[in-house]
């Protein structure tokens, strides 16, 4: 394969620039597999320089389910309409209004559970152990572990993705991250059910 095709090959693959993807192919002496494994580990370091970047492109993502009785819509948001308009951000997008479709998440991030929310839960917890006769740093670590389900569990960011639960959902968007390039977050999302 010519090198001008194997730099177009690289670009529609991975949806970088010309000139990363010509860099990379240099870099692996045109072997199109190690310049992917370059874009992939530049990529991470490129995100890093930008997390103070302004975030106000994206897409709105409605997600309907079960004939129309669960719905999902969700803002997903990134710096530019280049990658808002793209197949991988709109993949991306998809997968977590599925995401939030079938696991109720309540917030996006373990972040946003407010302080009244989790001092409830805590009351819960330590009801649930009154009369245990455990010791306190034993019931302590319990209510903690508790505590730190509860987050993940209602947290869409923090939940093990139901496609594949060895990664979260925040693993989804580090690595759509890096492919891409560019910041991407979760603006806001609303369930509904019926």
């Amino acid at each position: 394969m010519e090198n001008a095709e194997l730099l177009k090959k690289l670009r529609e693959e991975t949806g970088i620039s010309m000139i990363e993807c010509k860099k990379a192919l240099e870099d692996a002496n045109w072997d199109i597999q190690r310049a992917k494994e370059i874009l992939r580990e530049k990529g991470k370091e490129m995100i890093k320089g930008r997390s103070s970047r302004e975030m106000n492109k994206g897409i709105v993502e409605a997600y309907i389910h079960m004939g129309g009785k669960i719905g999902v819509m969700l803002e997903l948001l990134c710096e530019s309409d280049f990658v808002a308009k793209s197949d991988d951000f709109k993949k991306l997008a998809h997968e977590i209004a599925l995401q939030a479709a079938a696991t109720r998440p309540l917030f996006v991030s373990p972040e946003d559970i407010p302080e009244e929310v989790l001092n409830n839960e805590i009351k819960i917890c330590q009801k649930q152990f009154e009369v245990s006769n455990k010791p306190q740093n034993i019931l302590n670590q319990i209510i903690e572990g508790r505590i730190k389900k509860y987050k993940e569990e209602v947290s869409l960011l923090s939940q093990p993705w139901v496609k594949d639960p060895s990664k979260k959902i925040q693993d989804l968007i580090t690595e759509t991250r890096a492919k891409i390039g560019e910041n991407i977050t979760i603006g806001k999302f609303a369930r509904f059910e019926i």
